[in-house]
């Protein structure tokens, strides 16, 4: 949740993130809320309480000019990958089907930041980034008790979020050029069931529902494209909202998808192309290269909010013995990564994974160390660091969550951790 508020600056917001310890989030009633919003009585009990780290009970407190500048850096990066000569270097190395262009701009664009005494540095970016539905439905049953913040709470992002994502994915369905509004949306994932955000899926479920269009979650083994039509149990599938991290929908299992993407017999959120612009990892190098920016056409207030970008660079064989050397400053990335997967610090890297790091695709980022929250769990009170998220659409915020954690990367395996509201002071 993100709740704007006219108080405030970053001695505050640091203050409260170290001696805050209150305990926000009401569990009961958000349990109970869940049974409601799903129908299911038992929902809790099967997929909440497997999860037992899914949500953090302390939210994260954020300077109001840190979030106004990650929202300049989002829509910097976006005005970037509308160039043409953006689109062109992205596009190089990106496959085939990333070159359609239908339309959709991308449901639910994720971009990570981590915030240091130097404003907010852009981590990563995702397309169908995980745990929007869910945030929003934590952020509104969350109470505060901070009284600091609790005097001068004012409005919520997660308050206007279901008519924000619906008027997302009515425009991402109009884009394509459909008329009128979807008959049918799949919730599209591998093993749906057996994803760790399978509850959000229910709630996007419900979301559409809500809004007078079926929905089903679906298992790409489960749909079929016959006669010009994507099908699931035999009915015809007009929208996916894409879960996969198959980016290029490659895979055999994919196939069905990918044949009816490329011929436009439905529409896809995001899409190959909306990965290959945004979200390909090798793109941190094109942003964080002002040279290439103004050549391109980059505005220069556009070229001043990507100065948030660490600097990147592609890993390939002749840079390997520099980048070696300059390890301990840098983070290594796979271009196609995904959920802090196959990602190495590098003060950590051994030989073997350096050698595996240069024969794959890999970017190296300068290192932007994460903040820290001080967590209370169980009566002890432990450091855990911390990402802000921007849930985007069209370069707009759509809600603003944490991810509180220990470790060398983001989890949901830390006690007193996992998703947390963000409150703007």
């Amino acid at each position: 949740m993100t709740a704007l508020v006219e108080i405030g600056d970053r001695a505050v917001v640091d203050r409260l993130n170290r001696e805050c310890f209150c305990i926000t989030l009401d569990r009961k009633s958000l349990h109970d809320a869940l049974r409601r919003e799903t129908n299911d009585p038992e929902f809790v009990a099967t997929y909440i309480a497997s999860r037992p780290h899914l949500f953090s009970n302390a939210p994260v407190f954020l300077a109001s000019a840190e979030f106004a500048a990650m929202a300049e850096i989002v829509g910097a990066i976006e005005a970037a990958a509308r160039l043409p000569g953006y689109q062109v270097a992205a596009l190089a190395g990106a496959p085939e089907i990333a070159r359609q262009d239908f339309g959709p701009a991308g449901a639910f664009m994720g971009y990570d930041f981590h915030l240091g005494a130097d404003g907010p540095k852009l981590i990563e970016v995702n397309t169908n980034a995980g745990g929007a539905f869910l945030n929003a439905f934590v952020g509104r049953a969350q109470h505060v008790c901070c009284a600091q913040v609790g005097v001068a709470m004012g409005g919520s992002l997660a308050d206007d979020f279901d008519a924000a994502a619906w008027r997302m994915f009515e425009t991402e369905w109009t884009r394509q050029g459909r008329t009128g509004r979807p008959r049918l949306v799949a919730i599209v994932d591998d093993e749906p069931a057996a994803q760790y955000l399978f509850p959000e899926f229910v709630l996007a479920q419900r979301f559409f529902q809500r809004n007078g269009v079926r929905a089903v979650i679906a298992d790409p083994r489960e749909l079929r494209f016959l006669d010009g039509r994507l099908l699931h149990q035999g009915q015809a599938v007009d929208l996916v909202y894409n879960r996969l991290v198959d980016f290029a929908f490659a895979a055999p299992e994919h196939d069905a998808v990918r044949r009816a993407y490329l011929a436009d017999a439905v529409v896809v959120t995001p899409n190959p192309r909306n990965h290959a612009l945004l979200a390909d990892k090798r793109n941190l190098a094109l942003l964080s290269e002002p040279g290439r920016l103004e050549a391109w056409g980059l505005s220069p207030k556009h070229q001043l909010a990507l100065s948030g970008v660490p600097r990147s660079t592609i890993v390939t064989r002749d840079n390997a013995d520099a980048l070696w050397v300059e390890r301990k400053r840098l983070f290594f990335k796979p271009a196609g990564g995904h959920g802090g997967k196959a990602v190495y610090r590098g003060d950590k890297l051994t030989k073997g994974v350096w050698a595996d790091i240069v024969e794959g695709v890999y970017i190296a980022q300068a290192f932007a160390a994460p903040s820290q929250r001080m967590i209370d769990h169980a009566g002890e009170i432990q450091p855990h660091k911390l990402d802000v998220r921007l849930y985007t659409y069209e370069g707009t915020p759509l809600l603003a969550a944490a991810r509180v954690y220990r470790g060398q990367t983001t989890n949901f395996r830390t006690p007193g951790g996992g998703f947390a509201p963000v409150f703007v002071l």
